[in-house]
């Protein structure tokens, strides 16, 4: 049960000395029950005399905080029904899955957008020492869906294959698929990592976010047709509008030389190992927001 479920408790109590206005306390306490969703699409939310009387403002600072709400998206206002939490257009990404962000969201019906950012020659080092060459071309773009941008991808591929790669044959598009049409490359398998991270500032311009925010990264290195690596990665999504889904499946039952330890995994993580990564995410994005809160701690990415 939620705070907005009993009406007549008092909510967290809004600091009437701070230097940040009432009304900007209010729009913060309710925009976090919004996005961490204690408060989910179609909710109501309490009259405006509710709110007046359960955190002890006049009319006028609940006024502007349901207003800046609205203003955002966050809430719906209709005269006679009161406010209801609005519903929220979420891009899902299947992470199990070896097709690109890009191509999840444009089957999915969504208007994407890729603007290259660098596309630039480096000497390789002990993140890309994978790819097995001495020099990778280090690319990192801004992708949007539907105009918001929702990710910024980092991405490493080995100089030789591909050094022929132009920043405009990946102007809105994918690169696996240019991968596949200019050099005959298919990305059957991978590794993936999911960790919640604190962002520097450029990436947090980027992606139009708080100085307070913490982003889901979505770390891998691609395998091709062949085995070999092709790819690594490092992509930061927008919290609020990126969502992992990852598919579950029993197990199959281990074979006596399996469990012995005489058989070897495959380039892909399974759906298992990716899973337990997920069910830690929220524990790690509820730690961070904490960590990160303080302008003393430094940030990175």
């Amino acid at each position: 049960m939620t705070e907005m479920d009993t009406p007549d408790a008092p909510g967290r109590l809004l600091d009437a000395g701070s230097s940040e206005p009432l009304h900007l306390q209010l729009r913060g306490h309710l925009r976090a029950q919004i996005l961490n969703h204690s408060l989910p699409p179609g909710t109501s939310l309490p009259s405006e005399a509710q709110l007046q009387v359960r955190y002890g403002v006049s009319r006028s600072v609940v006024r502007q905080a349901l207003g800046a709400l609205t203003d955002e998206g966050l809430i719906e206002r209709g005269r006679g029904r009161g406010s209801t939490v609005a519903p929220r257009r979420e891009h899902h990404r299947l992470v199990h899955r070896t097709s690109g962000l890009s191509a999840q969201l444009g089957s999915a019906g969504a208007s994407v957008g890729t603007e290259v950012l660098s596309l630039t020659v480096q000497d390789a080092d002990a993140s890309t020492a994978v790819l097995g060459t001495d020099q990778v071309l280090a690319l990192e773009r801004l992708r949007t869906a539907d105009g918001v941008p929702i990710a910024v991808i980092h991405t490493w591929l080995p100089a030789p294959t591909f050094s022929s790669l132009a920043a405009e044959d990946l102007h809105n598009a994918s690169l696996h698929a240019v991968l596949g049409e200019k050099f005959g490359v298919q990305i059957t398998s991978g590794k993936r990592q999911i960790r919640a991270v604190p962002g520097d500032q450029d990436l947090l311009r980027l992606l139009q976010l708080d100085a307070s925010s913490p982003v889901l990264l979505l770390e891998g290195t691609s395998f091709d047709q062949d085995g070999r690596p092709v790819e690594v990665f490092s992509t930061w999504h927008h919290p609020d509008h990126v969502v992992f889904d990852i598919d579950i499946q029993r197990e199959p039952s281990v074979a006596p030389a399996e469990a012995a330890g005489s058989v070897s995994s495959g380039p892909m993580d399974g759906p298992s190992a990716i899973a337990d990564r997920a069910r830690r995410l929220g524990a790690d994005l509820q730690r961070l927001a904490a960590e990160i809160s303080s302008p003393d701690r430094p940030s990175t990415y």
